[in-house]
């Protein structure tokens, strides 16, 4: 029996390089066909757009630790159990924080 519990993570990382191989296999021999038909290269380059990540990971963090806080707030003053304070407060934050990012994010496209 305990030799049976390697097993998962071996599974997990062979699997998961077999869904790696796939996808980066399956999509170079896309692009070798269409470059043999004649598709234009520069269709393969991403897209540079506006991307905030650090911003909107900062942004998520500091809603998971308002969270926290409040939820041990709660916990504290309230009769609420613990798990449940903790987790609501986590997810409407963490929510919240994501909400007011995509907000941000409107703002400034439409005011340039």
């Amino acid at each position: 029996m305990e030799n049976n519990e390697i097993l998962i993570p071996i599974t997990f990382f062979i699997s998961l390089f077999g869904v790696m191989y796939v996808y980066f296999n399956t999509r170079h021999k896309e692009r070798m066909s269409m470059i043999e038909k004649g598709a234009d290269p520069s269709l393969f380059q991403s897209k540079k757009g506006y991307s905030n990540a650090s911003m909107r990971f900062g942004m998520f963090l500091i809603g998971i630790a308002l969270g926290i806080l409040t939820g041990n707030i709660l916990t504290e003053t309230t009769s609420l159990q613990e798990e449940v304070s903790y987790f609501s407060m986590i997810f409407l934050f963490g929510g919240m924080s994501l909400v007011s990012y995509y907000m941000f994010i409107e703002r400034k496209k439409s005011s340039n």
